[in-house]
């Protein structure tokens, strides 16, 4: 119904939704940072986005660092990445927790080998660099994992956002104003 209306709106001039009909995954575990979250949650909803909570369990409540509460839709293992146009990771302590399921590795990986947007910020570089898809990419975190990211083999700027082709990363909560957009122009741009 909500979309009818949102149809209905942009026909007549008013609300455009920029990414109806895409599918993203967003990662969840325990002691992820609550900002980088909900805040690219939120964003992408509000343009047309369906966007999934996917943790270890599926309808589990994982709690941020600052006790925000998150359910997850579904288990690493119920999610088919086929499905999906992008996947995003938050940052926090969450990464850490993320980097060991095979499930999250499988699904980065995915992302990147079929060209799907691709989303990180503050310290969500962990998964990417446990997914092995950092080789020669530009790109920038937390300053807390530059090492990291740099013996990833990735080139590290101290920059709000920076764009490598599919890859989106950003640096903590107040880059998030410059993070969403440029994650949304790059998931328009690499949709199925």
């Amino acid at each position: 119904m909500l979309s009818l209306i949102y149809n209905l709106l942009n026909k007549n001039g008013g609300i455009s939704l920029r990414l109806e009909n895409h599918k993203v995954i967003s990662l969840v575990d325990h002691d992820f940072d609550d900002l980088e979250l909900w805040y690219p949650v939120l964003r992408l909803r509000e343009e047309g986005a369906q966007v999934d909570l996917v943790g270890q369990e599926a309808k589990q409540t994982y709690i941020g660092k600052n006790g925000v509460p998150a359910e997850s839709d579904y288990a690493f293992a119920d999610v088919n990445p086929e499905e999906y146009d992008a996947v995003i990771v938050p940052g926090g302590w969450a990464p850490d927790k993320l980097r060991r399921f095979p499930e999250v590795k499988e699904i980065v990986k995915h992302m990147k080998d079929n060209n799907k947007a691709i989303g990180e910020i503050c310290h969500a570089g962990w998964v990417l660099i446990s997914s092995g898809i950092l080789e020669g990419k530009t790109v920038t975190s937390t300053p807390g994992i530059k090492d990291d990211m740099t013996n990833a083999g990735a080139t590290w700027v101290n920059e709000a956002v920076v764009t490598d082709g599919q890859l989106v990363s950003s640096r903590r909560p107040p880059d998030l104003p410059d993070y969403l957009p440029e994650l949304i122009k790059v998931m328009e741009k690499y949709h199925r």
